[in-house]
């Protein structure tokens, strides 16, 4: 059964992204590209702080050792999608909160496509993917990206609070009604060195959801890898 949903508030993302992000979860993501709609469920997230974010220092962040013209929207209003690219391929999608003017972000690692799956479909495909499942279609972050239709540079920057249009683009951010529950947590994805180990358990997801992208260490971390 799909979890109620209500429009979100820049207030709820003026937290911090640690705060935040098990917020987001079972919360839905709709976007129109050139017409075609998708709606997202999203089943996971990351937390990512940038410098000065929080009293833990995020090695991790994009932000991490302050603004650049990359980064530039992680440090604005909370709502906006940063939607960067990664390996110079995929288009991940993050929402931004905490303070204007304080950085972070969420990144967007999975969801459930509740409609639009010819449109998500065929943009994987125009993409070069290949989905073999409905549960793949959004599961991983530049799989997701692809599917709602946000691009890097276009769309970074489209505020899914006011829905205003963006390179042909409307996106909205939708909560769930009642915190979904059990959650779990634990390592992020993929990070290199410590900001990939158990001292950042910082990604959070609904767990036995059949979306939920699997788990790999980054470079350089394990559960052996430790602060200095």
């Amino acid at each position: 059964m799909t979890d109620a949903v209500r429009p979100a508030a820049r207030e709820d993302l003026v937290a911090l992204p640690l705060v935040v992000a098990p917020r987001l979860l079972g919360g839905h993501l709709t976007t129109v590209v050139d017409g075609a709609e998708v709606v997202l469920r999203i089943t996971e997230v990351e937390a990512y702080h940038g410098r000065g974010t929080g009293e833990v220092p995020d090695p991790g962040s994009h932000a991490r050792m302050g603004p650049t013209a990359r980064n530039a929207t992680m440090w604005g209003e909370p709502g906006h999608l940063y939607v960067y690219l990664s390996h110079g391929i995929h288009s991940c999608v993050n929402v931004v909160c905490a303070p204007d003017g304080v950085a972070g972000g969420i990144l967007l690692r999975a969801g459930e496509v509740l409609s639009g799956a010819d449109a998500a479909t065929a943009r994987r495909v125009a993409r070069g993917g290949v989905v073999r499942a409905a549960r793949d279609l959004a599961r991983g972050p530049g799989r997701l990206g692809d599917a709602v239709g946000l691009r890097h540079p276009f769309h970074d920057g489209i505020d899914a609070i006011a829905g205003t249009p963006l390179a042909g683009a409307v996106a909205r951010l939708d909560l769930a009604v009642d915190p979904v529950a059990p959650i779990a947590s634990g390592p992020r994805v993929g990070v290199a060195g410590v900001a990939g180990t158990d001292a950042f358990p910082w990604r959070f997801w609904i767990p036995g959801d059949a979306t939920v992208s699997p788990f790999r260490w980054g470079r350089g971390a394990g559960p052996s890898a430790v602060l200095d």
